[in-house]
């Protein structure tokens, strides 16, 4: 996409905002789609713009263009014609219309937060269906949608993100990004945070010399791990570097107990781990998941590791994706990119010890935290590697009683967390040769979802039903387990 930005020109004025500025249109606001944008039309052209809600008429300022300025992107900066939905935004930084009063645009991660609750989840489900239409799903239409919120994000949506992902900016402050822009904005608060990371008061020290710091609380506890990675070092800048840490070792030393850090410094070889530079404290966080129809289950999770961002999404998502694989004594079960083993555990339990779950993960750390979180469970098992060859290997070595599961058993059920590009063509067509009576997709990606539903209907597979879920209030993102079983 091109980085220039041109006005639409022809017979503009009649619509532009009054003042001398071109970037400014009055727009009267369609449907959302898929990243948070309302559809806008103007002089023929497709306008996406954010900070807004359908039905609504705005003032808008052009941010970006795509490919021959076909399409453009904006900013909400001035409500004309406001829906009974809109509400105060409850995050500053994030409000466009405070922000560009301050002469700034907004942070990025509350594009959703003008909106009220319960109709950021309708728009979520309208987004849901629309997706799936527009890819031609074809069974939709019998599928039910409707968006389920977490009891305890009522009613603002706040404070239920465990980890977050911090800029800095060249006067070493943390900071956010503004959306489609190298911009960065100091930040000193994230109302979207569990209450643990303003508590840190992290922008009142200094990462001068880093690039990013990573923040990760655990869901229903205390421990807190702050990890920094630097910026790229000069040739001679292994003493500045050094320095550097010292200096972040000594700020981060006033904090709490319950609170560990570490520098994480990227390997300058490809295909190199980094390097982990342990400053104090425990590198892995403690997750204690408690389900209400699976009992409790403690899980060790790296700071950067994959686990579920909302502090309540892992007993919400382990509930719906047991609900749908149905799994019982003696099955066996392949949780394909399980990271650190979540629902292997749960599903492990279940098939007890006459079953077999095979939980499959490309990441190494995030294999290993899995091989210690399974370790007490004999009938599942820790792979590490891509989800390609290893299906692959199972398909096409027959004489491995693996290739048919477990034993010579073939495998019941498979339960798929899928990337957000979608997990590929071949992983499903490799899914679909295991027969498997049970297919559990999860996804967070409503696009590649709906791509991905057409291909699994062509191979003779049906849509039994979804779950939707807000984890991830006054933002435009959601999370579904679908079931799919054989027609």
């Amino acid at each position: 996409m091109t980085s220039s930005m041109h006005a639409p020109s022809q017979g503009g004025t009649q619509t532009r905002a009054d003042g001398p500025d071109p970037t400014l249109r009055v727009l009267k606001v369609g449907p959302m789609v898929h990243g948070g944008h309302c559809v806008a039309q103007h002089l023929g052209r497709v306008i996406f713009v954010r900070h807004a809600i359908p039905g609504e008429t705005v003032v808008a300022r052009l941010i970006g263009a795509g490919p021959s300025d076909r399409y453009y992107w904006a900013d909400t900066v001035k409500v004309l014609g406001a829906s009974e939905f809109r509400r105060a935004h409850p995050w500053k930084l994030a409000d466009p219309l405070r922000a560009y009063q301050a002469g700034r645009r907004p942070v990025e991660g509350a594009e959703l937060g003008h909106i009220v609750l319960d109709h950021q989840r309708r728009l979520k489900a309208q987004v849901f269906r629309d997706t799936l239409d527009r890819a031609g799903q074809p069974n939709g239409d019998d599928v039910e949608v409707r968006v389920k919120g977490i009891v305890a994000d009522e009613p603002a949506g706040l404070h239920w993100r465990t980890r977050t992902v911090l800029a800095v900016s060249p006067a070493g402050r943390v900071s956010l990004p503004v959306y489609r822009s190298p911009e960065l904005v100091p930040v000193r608060n994230i109302p979207l945070s569990v209450p643990a990371y303003d508590d840190l008061r992290l922008w009142d020290l200094r990462f001068t010399g880093a690039a990013r710091v990573e923040v990760t609380a655990a869901s229903h506890g205390s421990q807190v791990l702050v990890s920094i990675t630097p910026g790229p070092q000069a040739p001679d800048g292994r003493r500045v570097r050094r320095d550097q840490i010292d200096g972040w070792q000594h700020q981060l030393a006033r904090l709490p107990d319950h609170v560990s850090a570490q520098v994480t410094v990227p390997s300058q070889e490809p295909n190199r781990w980094p390097e982990v530079i342990h400053l104090h404290g425990d590198a892995a966080i403690r997750e204690q998941v408690a389900t209400e129809h699976h009992g409790t289950r403690t899980f060790k999770a790296w700071g950067d590791g994959s686990w579920p961002v909302h502090r309540d999404a892992p007993m919400t998502l382990v509930e719906s994706v047991l609900s749908a694989a149905q799994p019982h004594s003696g099955q066996v079960v392949a949780d394909l990119n399980a990271g650190a083993g979540l629902f292997s555990a749960f599903l492990a339990d279940a098939v007890g010890p006459r079953g077999a779950v095979l939980s499959v993960e490309p990441n190494v750390q995030d294999s290993q935290a899995a091989q210690a979180n399974l370790r007490e469970l004999p009938q599942a098992v820790a792979l590490t590697g891509s989800v390609e060859p290893i299906l692959a290997g199972w398909l096409h070595t027959r004489q491995a009683g693996i290739a048919r599961g477990l034993a010579g058993r073939k495998v019941d059920t498979v339960v798929l967390n899928s990337p957000n590009a979608g997990p590929g063509l071949s992983v499903l067509r490799q899914v679909h040769q295991m027969h498997p009576a049970r297919l559990v997709y999860i996804s967070g990606n409503p696009v590649s979802l709906a791509r991905d539903m057409n291909h699994l209907n062509q191979q003779g597979w049906r849509l039994e039903h979804v779950d939707v879920y807000d984890l991830a209030p006054n933002t435009h993102h959601l999370s579904s387990v679908s079931l799919f079983t054989r027609r």
